[in-house]
Formats: C-alpha cells, structure tokens, sequence
C-alpha cells in the first residue's frame, strides 16, 4: 500500500457519514442487480424445466423422411437423442365443422417417440399396441366430432396428392384456389379398424396449420419395415411436385447437447426436407425466432438496468464529487510535491475500489436473500398460470452473480473515474488556495427589492448562496432531479406492467359451469336442485343459449360496420347471426329495471327484446382497440329465424312458423355471463338477445343448436366441482356434457396481477431508498462543507430563529429549483418506458403520471427539510471558534 493509498484511508475515515452512506448506496445497487439478474436466471430456468415437461426436450422435428435419413441424424455429432413417429397416412375426417382441418392424421409412435414427445391425457390411457389409438380433445373442440373412449374407428388411410406429389402436415389444406398451385385430391389406399382407449390434448408438436388432427398409435413394425403405399414424402415448399420418393414415411424427433446450434444443424442437415422448431423450448434459450417475446424480455431488462445503473451513477458520481471538494487542497500540497496526475486520479479509483470492495459483497448477500424471500413468497402463485409440474425456486448461478459484480464494479469506477479527472487535471496552485471553488462576478448574487421584501433577510441570504456557489447547488438540484425522474419512471415502469397484467384479467360471475346441448329441460333441473345442495355453494342460476339469424336493413346499421363488410345499398336486407340468452325470470326483472326499463313493456308474449350489439374497433377515444354501437340507433325492428348464417347473406322466404318479428332495444352490458361456446367461426361483432325464461318455448327449434347449462358461485371451486362431478355420475346423465371449474382458469390471470404487484412494490421501493441515499448524501455533505460559512453567520449574531428560517427558505429554493427541472424530464422518461413496453409487444396505453408526480414533489420538500434538519443539528453543537478555524483541508 502506497502513500496514495494511505492517504485515500485516512480521508474516508474522517468523512465517516459520507462514506457509510455511499457503501449503503453501493449495497442497494449491488443488491438490486443481483436480485434482477437471480430472478431473472431463477425464472428462465423455471421456464425451461416447464416447457420441457410440457412440451419435451426435443430441439426439431424433421418430418416425412425416409429410414436412412434418420438412420443419419441419429448417428451425427452433436446429437444427444433421437426418436421416430411412422407417419400411417390421413383419413377424412366426416361431419368437420373447420373447412380448413378436414383429416385425421394418423402417427405411430415409437417407444422412444412416447418418451420424448408428452402427451397430457384427458382419460382413458395411452395405446399399447398398433390396433388401439388416442384421439386429441381438439378434434371435438375445434372439429366438431366427438369420439369417446371405446369407439371404433374404421378409417379409409390413404395420401393427399397435388399431381404426382404427395402433401404432408406441414403442407396446410388449400381451402382456397390460389393461382399456381394444383388442386389437392385425397386417394384411399386401404382400411383400418382402431379402437379408441383414451383422449389427450393437442400434441404439441402439431403445427396450428396442420390440414390434419393428430391420432397416435404405436408403430407398425411390419409396415415400418417396407415402404408401401400410404408412404409420404417431404410436405416443404422447396420439393418438386413431380417427386415420387416412395420411401419418406418417418418423422423424427431431433434432441442437440447443444440447442444453441439448432438452426446451425438445421442448415447442414435439413436439405429439402421440412421441419418444425420447437419453439415453446427454444424461445428460452435465446435460440427462439419469436422476436416479439426476446424483444419484450430485453427491452423489461433493459429498463431495469437502466433504472438501477442510472440511480447508482448519480449516487456515486455525487459521493466522489463532494469527496473531491474536500480533498482539493490535500490534492494541491500532493501535487506540489511530485505527485503526477496518473497518481491522483488512481487514488479516487481506489477509493472508489475500496467503497466496492466493502459494498459488493455485502449487497450480493442482500440481494440473494431478498430475491429468495420474494420468490418463496410467490412461488404458489406461478404454479397457476406456469408450469404446475415444475415449482420456481431459487437458482443461484455463479455467472450471474459475477455479472452482478462486475456490473456493480463497473458502475463504481465509471461514477468516479469523471470526477477524478477533473481533481487531476486542476492546476496546483488553484488547488492549494482554492480559488476556483467560488467564482463571483459583478452582479451575479444581487436581488431585486421585490425579493428583499417578500422574503427578508433570511431569504435573500438563501437566494444569494444558491447564485454564488451555482456548482454545489447545481449537483443538489441535479440530486434531487434524479431522484424524482428515478420515482416516477419506477412507478411508471410498474404502471405499464399492472396495465398489462390487469388487462389479461378476466372477471366471471360463475365458478363452475355446467353445460350441455342436448339435456331435457326436466332432466335439467332435477340434477340442478341435486347440484346446488352441494357443500360451499353461495349462488346458482340455470340459462340457455341458441343460435339465430336477424334480417335487418343495412341502413341501420353503424357507418363503421357498414363500411367493414361492404354495404352499399342502405336499403338492402341483410342478415346477422346472433345469440339469444334465456336466463331466470328473476334475473331478468332485476336486470331491466337496473337498466331503468319498464318490466311491462320487456315481458310477456308480445313482450320487446333487449340486447347488445356491438363491433370490435381499432379505433376509439382512447387511440386502443375496443367495442363500438353496431346500430346506429338505440332500437331496431326485424325478423329473426333459427340458426346462424353468415353476415352478409341476403334473407332468403323462411317458412311462417319459424320467423318471428322482434322490436329490439339496445342497452351496454349484459345480466350474466354466457355458456361456454365452442365455435370455429369468428365474428368481428357481438349480437346478443337477452330473454327471460318464460318466453324460451317460443324459440325452441332444432335449427337453433340450443345449449342450457347451469351456474355456481362456490367458496372452494375445485373441491366443490369434484363433488358435482360425482353427482352428476350418480345421476346417469347420458347425454354429452361439459363440467368447467371456470374459477381455476381465471385464478392464472389473477395470479398473475399478484405477482406483478409484488416484484412492482420492491423495484419502487428499492429506487426509493437509493433515491433518499443519494439526496441525503448530497445535501448533508454540502451542508458540511458550509460550516465555517454557517459558523460566521451565527458569530455575527444571526438567532437560530433566523437561521432557521434561512434554511427553510433555501429548502424551498431547491425544491421548486428541482420540480421545474425534474417533473418534466420524468415526464419524458415515463414516455419513453411506454414507447420501450410498447415496442416489445405489452398491451399497454401511456398514462401521464400524475400520482407519482404529486408523490415525489412532496417527497422532494419533505427529504430536503429533514436532511436539513439533520445535518444543521450536527453544526449546531459544534463549538463556533473550531468550526471558523476548519479550513477544511
């Protein structure tokens, strides 16, 4: 240890306060860098463990290849596994509703292909050998078939053809003509009989524009032996259409030691071939071609760190500046005796070491601890809307915490490598006599009489210091600047994320639901007088759902809506599919008197309806998508017959008996919420009748594909559902149904929110403790070095009254000095943040932060008066002479 060093020791022991708050400084930003980049690698690695699990370990899938293909991948260098799936063929899939999935794929699997892939079961369970198969719930959602366990399926398996090529699954069904490409024609080939043992989820590795819902079977040793007829080749877009390789009959499943070369391998190996990614795994090893999620999770960081390091910086270029101003005559007698400007600006940097030295671990510590806390606490919460098979815990990594040092480090000799250039780079005799400290020209401190009489003695002697000594007030203005930017931007920051996470929260008014499309009426509420006599039951009601169509003059319509589906003639019919809501008469009573209608008028037989109409816009006030009035007035008369039709179609001569005539009132909401509904169609528009029970017989009809269910709000949903599904068994239902614990699905979102709030509650708290350190920091140093100022104004008989008030005035002088300078760059830098969410993917809308303007602009005056106070009492005991006779040095 040099001279230098000594030295450097010497002066942070007298300056104990300053150094103790800087080394606090340091451990909260070592501390919040350590907990970002943690919890960063805790979650990443929670994700990776859950995706694996859900989705496998499985890197890419090459499909319809033949043997010797994987036979080659199999052996190549730097593949950990591989597992084959037998690609049988398609069959049609007879009654689909979804134009654009009209097959059922069938794919045998290897035992290593079971192992690999996941497969989630509904019921049942898997297939054993090449003669049972598991069809996927997707089939019946979104397909519109329904299979159940212990069906026989006979299916003719056969190829799709364009020309003399054959389609595969990654070549989607051309639901429409597109020029240049040949028709496609399915050709039988043989039959087979299965018989289902189980329903699962869709397969993760089928493609959403896959023409075919996946089955899956064992492989067939025989037929995977020789190529024969339902043999597929390669569905890319690169192969010819003329190919006739009889030997692509194989996917394979492709798991690296290194997934980071995935794409790297795929260029050496794919050739022609197609592929798929599996990108629900890559996307968290940095691999993913899903750039919205990477730029999201960047630009979140990004912030993060920007917050933090910002903070830290200021903190600590403010410590090493006030140091500087202290040691500035040491820094001229050192000078003057030898000492080269390398030896000077060292000596700050070892300070600056020795502060890192004592502040990095111990903030390291903290910042585990706090993160690990944290985590503990909300652990629970991922499990419903994560990855319930895996729990997120606390993953310590050594590279992150090297990054969290360095990073720390950096930021330390960054902060005080500017201000030590400058203390080198001063002449010595500047420094010695400290000429430059205060620099006062002609007029520069003089005040108007106006000042001189508003606030008095005290505060033009406020007034003047603040011009004369513009440096030291400028670094207290600049303190308290970023720390305001610092709050608002956090709470801005924690405003964008609340924003998103409350608009992915869904509120219901049910728990559970059950539902069914073909139950009798009596049979209905016989098991719903059993279902709601179950134990936690709070509230129960029973509604039905059915599909029409309305016939309505286009000129009724919105301009908007009118526009969007091309309406010219505002005289033309057009029709309208829409819902019609049956709920409890009681409901609906309370409903339209809440609604401020007449009951008389709303029901009975010839009673007018009341519904909702409204159309998705991109365009509204608020510049966000939202609903807009479908109508353009608040009242609409037209016939309404059963089933839906698709908008636009012209009304055709509906037979007497099922057309009805309605007077339709429109009102915003809705009493209740509706069934659940599967439906592949989507439509840019609600349009939904609200009824009373009593007038459900009017509109019964085979065409109206009516759906009736009933409701629960329970205390414990899932325990409650259990009990209802055992009731329903005793019943003997034997129609198709539906029991939803709806509760379970919008506990994910609400979750969500809670652990959003969390992480949002510590960021904004730990920005706040290093804002406070760094204007406590400032304001009480310079305070100190004002003490033989201060001491001769109290020796020439100013009276603590007096130099209260004083205080009290330069408090208000810095304050409104910061508020002027601060509110708005926070103003920006909240802006900013939005853009920054934005642009990573966050549905958000900025909103100006006018709450956490208000916050900080008291916290600003309240931390200036209390650290005044603070370091004022600290020279108020001191004895008069001594402080005169400081010079600081």
């Amino acid at each position: 240890m040099n001279i230098f060093h000594k030295v450097t020791l010497q002066s942070m022991k007298k300056s104990r306060t300053r150094t103790i708050v800087t080394v606090i400084g340091v451990i909260l930003s070592a501390a919040m860098i350590t907990a970002v980049t943690t919890f960063s690698v805790s979650l990443l690695n929670y994700m990776i463990k859950g995706a694996t699990v859900k989705y496998g370990g499985w890197h890419v899938e090459f499909l319809d290849v033949d043997s010797s293909f994987a036979e080659a991948r199999a052996r190549d260098d730097g593949v950990a596994g591989t597992a084959i799936s037998e690609n049988i063929g398609y069959a049609e899939l007879k009654g689909g509703k979804n134009p654009n999935k009209p097959y059922l794929f069938i794919a045998g699997f290897s035992k290593e292909a079971f192992d690999t892939v996941p497969i989630e079961l509904v019921s049942g369970r898997l297939p054993e050998n090449s003669g049972e198969i598991l069809v996927p719930a997707h089939v019946a959602a979104n397909g519109g078939v329904t299979y159940a366990v212990g069906d026989t399926l006979s299916l003719a398996i056969g190829s799709r053809m364009a020309g003399e090529g054959r389609l595969g699954q990654h070549d989607p069904f051309p639901a429409r003509n597109e020029p240049g490409k040949e028709n496609e024609t399915f050709v039988p080939q043989e039959e087979r009989t299965y018989t289902v043992v189980g329903i699962c989820e869709r397969p993760a590795f089928e493609e959403f524009t896959a023409p075919g819902y996946t089955l899956i079977t064992t492989e067939d040793t025989a037929a995977g032996q020789t190529a024969g007829p339902t043999d597929q080749t390669a569905g890319s877009t690169d192969q010819t259409a003329g190919s006739t390789d009889q030997t692509a009959s194989l996917s394979i499943f492709v798991t690296l030691k290194n997934p980071g070369k995935v794409k790297a391998y795929i260029e050496r190996t794919a050739g022609q071939s197609a592929y798929v990614l599996n990108d629900n795994v890559l996307r968290f090893l940095g691999v993913s071609s899903d750039h919205l999620f990477n730029m999201l999770l960047y630009s979140v960081g990004g912030i993060l760190m920007a917050l933090i390091m910002t903070g830290s910086i200021f903190l600590i270029y403010n410590s090493f500046t006030i140091s500087l101003n202290e040691r500035t005559r040491q820094f001229g007698i050192l000078a003057s005796v030898g000492a080269t400007a390398g030896q000077l600006r060292n000596s700050v940097l070892f300070e600056g070491l020795c502060i890192g030295a004592a502040g990095i671990p111990i903030g390291i510590v903290v910042g585990l601890g706090s993160i690990g806390l944290v985590i503990s606490f909300v652990a629970e919460k991922f499990k419903n809307f994560g990855y319930s098979a895996v729990s997120l815990s606390l993953t310590v990594s050594g590279t992150a915490i090297a990054g969290a040092a360095v990073i720390s480090l950096v930021t330390i000799l960054f902060a005080a490598y500017i201000p030590a250039r400058k203390a080198a780079a001063r002449p010595v005799m500047e420094s010695i006599r400290q000429t430059n400290e205060i620099k006062i020209e002609s007029g520069a401190v003089r005040t108007s009489k106006l000042t001189q009489r508003l606030c008095g003695l005290e505060g033009t002697l406020a007034l003047k210091n603040f011009k004369r000594n513009k440096k030291r007030c400028r670094s207290i203005v600049l303190s308290l600047s970023l720390s305001v930017i610092l709050f608002v931007s956090a709470n801005a920051f924690g405003s964008c994320l609340n924003q998103g996470a409350k608009r992915s929260v869904v509120n219901t008014d049910f728990d559970i639901c059950f539902s069914s499309p073909k139950i009798d009426e009596n049979e209905l509420f016989r098991l719903y007088g059993r279902l709601k006599t179950a134990e936690g039951i709070k509230e129960s009601s029973y509604q039905a759902l059915m599909s029409y169509s309305c016939a309505v003059r286009a000129g009724d319509l919105s301009d908007e809506y009118r526009k969007y589906m091309g309406y010219e003639n505002p005289d033309e019919t057009v029709t309208l599919p829409m819902d019609i809501q049956f709920i409890e008469d009681r409901e609906f009573r309370n409903f339209i008197e809440s609604q401020g209608l007449s009951p008389e008028e709303y029901t009975g037989q010839n009673a007018k309806m009341i519904a909702v109409a409204k159309q998705k816009s991109d365009e509204t006030k608020s510049g966000r998508s939202g609903l807009v009035n479908m109508f353009v007035g608040d009242s609409v008369s037209g016939s309404v017959t059963p089933g839906a039709e698709l908008p636009g179609e012209v009304k055709g001569n509906p037979s007497a008996d099922k057309e009805k005539q309605i007077s339709i009132t429109f009102v915003d909401t809705i009493p209740l919420d509706t069934l659940p509904k599967n439906s592949s169609d989507v439509k840019p528009f609600i349009f939904m009748i609200v009824a009373p029970w009593q007038l459900r017989e009017q509109f019964v009809s085979p065409d109206a594909g009516e759906i009736m269910g009933l409701t629960f709000l329970a205390d414990k949903p899932s325990q409650v559902t259990a009990e209802m599904s055992e009731m329903i068994q005793e019943a003997g239902i034997g129609t198709d149904y539906t029991l939803y614990n709806v509760n379970r699905m919008f506990e994910e979102n609400r979750s969500i929110l809670f652990v959003i709030h969390v992480f949002t509650y510590v960021f904004v708290m730990m920005i706040s403790l290093i804002a406070a350190a760094n204007v406590f920091n400032t304001i009480s140093t310079n305070i100190k070095l004002r003490r033989r100022e201060l001491a001769m104004l109290r020796s020439i008989g100013m009276s603590d009254r007096d130099f209260n008030k004083m205080m009290n005035f330069e408090c208000a002088f810095y304050g409104m000095r910061t508020l002027l300078f601060g509110l708005p760059a926070a103003g920006i830098c909240s802006w900013l943040i939005y853009c920054g969410m934005a642009a990573g993917g966050a549905d958000v809308s900025f909103v100006f932060p006018w709450a956490s303007m208000a916050v900080s602009a008291f916290s600003v005056f309240f931390i200036v008066f209390i650290t005044m106070v603070f370091a004022v009492g600290k020279l108020k005991k001191e004895n008069i002479i001594d402080a005169l006779r400081d010079d600081m040095a």
